[in-house]
């Protein structure tokens, strides 16, 4: 019971957007009381050179047993030998919660272990691959987003330090061939900032495309700073896919409001620019879907122990303000947030079309 209940904290407040809107939820005082930490900010040291060769500082790479980004869901998924070729790196969100550090240690028992979790859950979907990379980094905890002070802020430009070390590591094992890039809430932060240091002419050539899930993209403000343009078309590659999902009626007036405040790739504020909006049943922005097209939401079992995929669950379409509406919404679990928010579930409502979509570009992929 005790740990069914350090998990449904987890999903609860891991997977809030934003600080203000977390703010606007459960009151500063409260949040910041319980979640931010009270220590003396004092960065990590930089990963030392080459740390990223040991598998340990991995959660998935093709050479670890037990891999939990090779994971399948119960039904309506094909198991053969049909591998796609492509080589993945996947950012997983927050799963650190604790005050006690601005950063997490690696060795986070209970941290690792919740990653391991996101990893399974949402990297599976890119699978027809076995070459899945997720690196272990020394997240910002939670408390990070909730704090206006500078100690925020370090917290995640130390955990981006440890996010582009990995990277620069995968690149060297993956020298040729396409590669997808994906991540989710705090790991689709840091993923928008590696498009915008990393992102070469050359690079670009190779993406078959990035799935920037769970984090609000400007079209105006922060899409031309990241060398890769929005995916228009369904089999599209060597751009990017992003949304972020409300059940109806859906209140997400505090993101937009703290979205409005922050500074875009592109400088200046984002102000009023739309937010990007993919519809993953479609493959293609701003559009709308039935659930017919729905080709399998992932429902986990209470413990996690497994899931399965159900089929015409739930319809999508993007609204005037880039946010990805799915009508009354499912039960898939205790972890919606206040105002419809159906951020946890961003990449397990729509599985199975996620993989087709990621099949489809592959397919489409020429170097």
């Amino acid at each position: 019971m005790a740990r069914k209940f350090l998990y449904v904290i987890a999903a609860i407040i891991v997977l809030i957007l934003c600080a203000g809107f977390a703010w606007q939820l459960y009151g500063p005082q409260l949040m910041q009381m319980a979640l931010v930490p009270k220590e003396e900010f004092k960065a990590p040291p930089p990963p030392a050179p080459s740390v990223y060769a040991d598998t340990k500082m991995w959660i998935a790479r093709p050479d670890i047993a037990d891999n939990p980004a090779l994971w399948l869901p119960e039904g309506g998924v094909e198991e053969d030998a049909d591998s796609l070729g492509y080589a993945v790196f996947y950012i997983h969100p927050t799963s650190y919660l604790e005050r006690a550090h601005w950063n997490a240690p690696l060795d986070n028992a209970e941290a690792n272990d919740r990653a391991a979790l996101f990893v399974r859950g949402q990297a599976s979907v890119f699978n027809k691959s076995p070459n899945i990379w997720a690196p272990r980094y020394r997240q910002a905890t939670f408390g990070a987003f909730l704090t206006d002070a500078p100690e925020g802020q370090q917290a995640l430009q130390s955990a981006y330090g440890d996010v582009a070390a990995a990277f620069d590591e995968f690149l060297l094992r993956n020298p040729k061939g396409p590669i997808i890039l994906a991540g989710h809430s705090q790991g689709s932060l840091h993923l928008t900032r590696l498009l915008k240091d990393k992102m070469t002419p050359k690079l670009a050539k190779r993406i078959v495309a990035a799935y920037v899930v769970g984090w609000p993209l400007g079209e105006v403000s922060d899409l031309p700073a990241l060398g890769l343009p929005a995916c228009a078309t369904p089999a599209q590659t060597g751009c990017i896919l992003s949304w972020q999902s409300f059940a109806e009626p859906a209140d997400y007036s505090q993101i937009v409001d703290t979205f409005a405040k922050l500074p875009g790739f592109t400088g200046g504020v984002r102000g009023s620019d739309k937010i990007l909006c993919t519809n993953p049943l479609t493959g293609t922005p701003g559009a709308a879907a039935e659930a017919a097209a729905n080709e399998g939401t992932l429902k986990n079992k209470e413990d996690f122990s497994g899931g399965s995929l159900i089929k015409g669950l739930v319809p999508a379409r993007c609204d005037e303000n880039g946010f990805l509406l799915i009508g009354a919404g499912p039960e898939l679990g205790p972890y919606v947030l206040p105002g419809n928010n159906y951020h946890v579930y961003d990449y397990s409502l729509f599985w199975r079309n996620i993989r087709s979509d990621v099949e489809r570009r592959a397919r489409a992929f020429r170097p």
